[in-house]
């Protein structure tokens, strides 16, 4: 996705990394004044994202988005040649309550927290300023090419292979096949990061790489996958003989299992909810909106209800403050670790308990509704569609099942699960 505007059509905020939270805070708010459409504005000022989404349609906010990747307030913390300010963790916290009220989602979420971490810590300066900023503009979407039909959750068993090659130039180059699933927006991607094997013969873990792949080439074949509710997320997507130029490579040649893990553990903060940085909730309704939705349909005043409301509204705050004390440390320059795995344990079971509760306050509504000359996505009430998505929050981002190990191990200092192939050469391992 490129887009249709200069990146020096629009002006960086200026604002010394020294400025108090305070004077970022006037600096960010001179910005949205100038440059954010003041109906958007007006909007905020009278009924906060609902009222928002009444005056702006996603395409519009589309067209608008280069403004804000280019003021580098889409990512405060990162340096400057990146794409943002270089401001301090309590002047970030400035930034995002400032532009809060105006629901700027950030887009391009994959690029921003699956590749930028895996950039960030293992990539070359070279390969950050060739793709860094342009991920910030939304120039060039990302997805991520883990997950294969028979690697999900013992993920380092994957089989797509990368040999490498000469091209007639003499440079280096790698020749990737395989077949990955489960590929979140593939059909709307530029790039993936993509783990591949590239070493049969030592153990799992041990032999592969981690690259970064142009989707728009000749051996690439992506399909898209229809979830129960209608829409399209994931894909599954087929190489066969797509080339990745070595400078395209990150980290060193069997070092992606060390690589691969600053992109899982940024992809279970993204889905681990509130206060993530991320993608806050896939599919359905926040806790918050559910009182309105009592309110609606009259169960406000339902002991039992107001109860359940209560309880998830509770955990809801206390996920909130967990996923701040992850981004706090991500400010600080510290990778992601085992904390987002308990964040993505308890937002995946919290949000389908979130969107069952909703779905249940529709009464009847949610069984029988009326059905119109269009796509099916479209035709279900948006508590029922939420309903039918959050069936999969406990599978994507990594399932709960390996993210308790993960805590188990990590957290808890229980001894690793066991495994009785450990050691041995990927090649000499069954597999399904």
């Amino acid at each position: 996705m490129t887009s249709p505007h200069a990146t020096s059509d629009f002006p960086r905020v200026a604002v010394d990394p020294d400025t108090t939270p305070d004077g970022v805070r006037g600096a960010v708010r001179a910005w949205v004044d100038e440059h954010v459409p003041a109906s958007w504005r007006d909007a905020a000022a009278r009924g906060g994202a609902s009222a928002i989404r009444e005056v702006r349609s996603r395409r519009d906010y589309e067209q608008w988005y280069p403004v804000f990747g280019a003021s580098g307030l889409v990512v405060p913390t990162w340096p400057v040649p990146y794409g943002g300010l270089d401001l301090p963790a309590a002047s970030a916290r400035a930034v995002d309550l400032e532009l809060r009220p105006y629901n700027l989602g950030r887009l391009n979420p994959l690029g921003l927290n699956l590749c930028a971490p895996a950039l960030f810590t293992f990539g070359t300066e070279e390969q950050r300023l060739r793709y860094l900023p342009r991920i910030v503009r939304n120039e060039e979407v990302w997805c991520q090419l883990f997950s294969e039909p028979g690697a999900g959750s013992d993920l380092a068993s994957l089989a797509t292979r990368a040999e490498l090659s000469q091209t007639e130039q003499g440079g280096d180059e790698w020749i990737v096949t395989g077949q990955k699933v489960w590929t979140t927006w593939a059909h709307l991607a530029d790039y993936g990061v993509l783990l591949a094997r590239t070493d049969a013969d030592v153990p799992k873990r041990n032999g592969l790489t981690y690259f970064l792949v142009d989707l728009h080439q000749p051996g690439v074949d992506v399909r898209p996958l229809q979830h129960i509710g209608g829409e399209v997320d994931f894909n599954e997507v087929f190489l066969d003989g797509a080339r990745v130029p070595d400078a395209q490579r990150v980290g060193g040649v069997g070092d992606g299992w060390k690589v691969a893990g600053a992109t899982l553990s940024g992809e279970r903060q993204m889905v681990s909810g509130e206060g993530s940085g991320g993608v806050d909730r896939i599919g359905g309704s926040g806790a918050r909106r559910l009182l309105d939705l009592a309110h609606r349909t009259g169960h406000a005043d339902d002991s039992t209800v107001r109860q359940q409301l209560m309880k998830v509204l509770s955990e809801e705050r206390i996920r909130d403050w967990t996923n701040q004390r992850v981004r706090a440390g991500l400010k600080a320059g510290r990778s992601p670790g085992p904390e987002s795995s308990i964040g993505k344990v308890h937002q995946g079971e919290l949000n389908q308990r979130i969107q069952l509760l909703a779905f249940s306050l529709l009464g009847p509504g949610a069984i029988a509704f009326e059905s119109a000359e269009r796509d099916y996505a479209e035709t279900l009430p948006y508590e029922v569609r939420g309903m039918l998505r959050s069936r999969a929050n406990t599978i994507e981002g990594g399932t709960t099942e390996v993210n308790k190990n993960v805590i188990g191990e990590r957290v808890l200092g229980l001894p690793r699960e066991p495994d009785p192939f450990h050691g041995v050469a990927w090649r000499d391992v069954p597999r399904s």
